[in-house]
Parts: structure tokens; C-alpha cells; sequence
């Protein structure tokens, strides 16, 4: 939805962003260098939160991953108010909310799970590969992950793309709506199995 619909600006894949950061100072367009610069920003405040909510990098019950979820619908709640008013502050919540979502994996995946971008997934998996010709056994249950994350991620694009043709930015509130349903499963799961 960022690709199509934030002037083909990304709010999460933020080598990009710092790219386009970097290309853009030179040309003193202190609107343009805001805009971008909020957007780094705001990811990197979403991932804070997620770090104050959530320490240690295994999978636990009773962590705040409720409460991490519940933000990130709120914010992406925003995100899609704001938008469909026409104010780009939406942009700065939409990026707040994907860092949040990846910080939340990040912490219960040891970094393995990455959910705004696959770069490192093609990576790893393309040194998986590789080292079979060296004679390695391939891991198969990581190498399973690694696909599944991939096709995971552009059936996402695609879903995206599809739901903000037909919806433009209130589609944001269909990730916000799993997002609350995820943190309202977890809370009761958690408060009965404690």
C-alpha cells in the first residue's frame, strides 16, 4: 500500500529510504528531506516501543506482545484516518507500525524472522544454496521457512495492492483489525494458560 499509494514511497524498507535521503540533501527541498527523514524516524520510534515492551529474544507467555499488537492497530487506525484526510503525517504512523511489527518479531524470532522486508531471507537462503555445492547438507525446516516467508511476503504485496486498488488508504485498517485480533487471542491464551 506504501509503494502504490505514498507517492511510490516506501514506509518500510528503509535502505531505500536512507538512499533516497541521501540523494535528496544536496537538493535543499527541505520538504521533501522532512518527509523522508520522518520516515526513518517514525520506524525507528515504532521499533523503540517495541523495545520497551519487549525484552529477550525467545517466544514467552506472559510478555507484552498483547499490548504490542493492540498499538500497532491503533497506530495503523491513525495511519489510515490521517491518509484518507490527505495529510502525509499518515505516512510517519504507517512506518511507526511497521517497525513496531518487525521490532515484535525481531524479539521473539532471534532476528531470524524479518516481516518489512526479505532482503536478508533471499540472502541467507541464497547461502544455504549455495553451500550445497560445497557438500553441505541442506537445512530443509530453514530453508521451508525461508520460502514460506518469501511467498508469504509477496502474497502480502499482492493482497496489499489488491485491497488498496479497491479500498485506497482505509484498506490500513484490515491489517489493523488482524492485528487486534491477534493481541485479543494472545491475552486470552496467555491469561489461561498462566
Amino acid at each position: 500500500m506504501g509503494l502504490l499509494g505514498f507517492e511510490h514511497q516506501s514506509v518500510s524498507h528503509l535502505s531505500g529510504t536512507a538512499t533516497l535521503l541521501g540523494i535528496e540533501l544536496p537538493s535543499l527541498q527541505f520538504q521533501k528531506i522532512f518527509h523522508i527523514l520522518g520516515i526513518l524516524l517514525s520506524f525507528l520510534s515504532g521499533a523503540c516501543v517495541a523495545g520497551f515492551l519487549l525484552h529477550g529474544s525467545t517466544l514467552k507467555l506472559g510478555k507484552h506482545y498483547d499490548t504490542a499488537l493492540l498499538i500497532e492497530s491503533i497506530v495503523l487506525c491513525a495511519s489510515s484516518w490521517l491518509l484518507v484526510s490527505g495529510s502525509f503525517y499518515g505516512h510517519f504512523l504507517a512506518s511507526a507500525a511497521c517497525g513496531l511489527q518487525n521490532a515484535l518479531a525481531t524479539t521473539y524470532s532471534g532476528a531470524i524472522i524479518r516481516t518489512t522486508h526479505v532482503t536478508g531471507i533471499f540472502t541467507d537462503l541464497g547461502i544455504m544454496l549455495g553451500s550445497i555445492f560445497r557438500g553441505q547438507v541442506l537445512d530443509r525446516r530453514k530453508a521451508k521457512l525461508f520460502l514460506f516467508i518469501i511467498f508469504g511476503f509477496i502474497l502480502g504485496g499482492m493482497s496489499g495492492a489488491l485491497l488498496y486498488a479497491e479500498f485506497l488508504f482505509i484498506a490500513l485498517l484490515i491489517p489493523a483489525i488482524v492485528c487486534l485480533i491477534m493481541a485479543v487471542t494472545y491475552r486470552v491464551y496467555s491469561h489461561g494458560h498462566s
